[in-house]
């Protein structure tokens, strides 16, 4: 049972910038897909950023040019660094791992609170 533990998260200002981790409890040598996903109030839970199985990347529009994704295999560590944050960006943020197997598992971290306001 793969854990994923996320910090980062916090109050920023509009334009401010925090850099969010998602550390997995072991080495993932299967293949799998692993990113970001965030929950606004009310509304549904939406993918952010992610690296598929191939190692590429994918963003949300809403964050191109403002969110990278990256990853660190020694650390077991994946990063998203959030530049120009917005109002908008305010929500719980969710790491997800999904194991390529057959079936497949996925495996959520327990959020972290990101709050962008004056």
């Amino acid at each position: 049972q793969v854990q994923l533990v996320e910090s980062g998260g916090g109050l920023v200002e509009p334009g401010g910038s925090l850099r969010l981790s998602c550390a997995a409890s072991e080495s993932i040598f299967s293949p799998n897909a692993m990113g970001w996903y965030r929950q606004a109030p009310g509304k549904q839970r939406e993918l952010v950023a992610m690296f598929n199985s191939g190692g590429s990347t994918h963003y949300a529009d809403s964050v191109k040019g403002r969110f990278t994704i990256s990853r660190d295999n020694a650390k077991n560590t994946v990063y998203l660094q959030m530049n120009s944050l917005k109002p908008e960006d305010t929500a719980v943020y969710y790491c997800n791992l999904i194991l390529l197997l057959v079936p497949s598992r996925d495996y959520w971290g327990q959020g972290t609170q990101v709050t962008v306001s004056s």
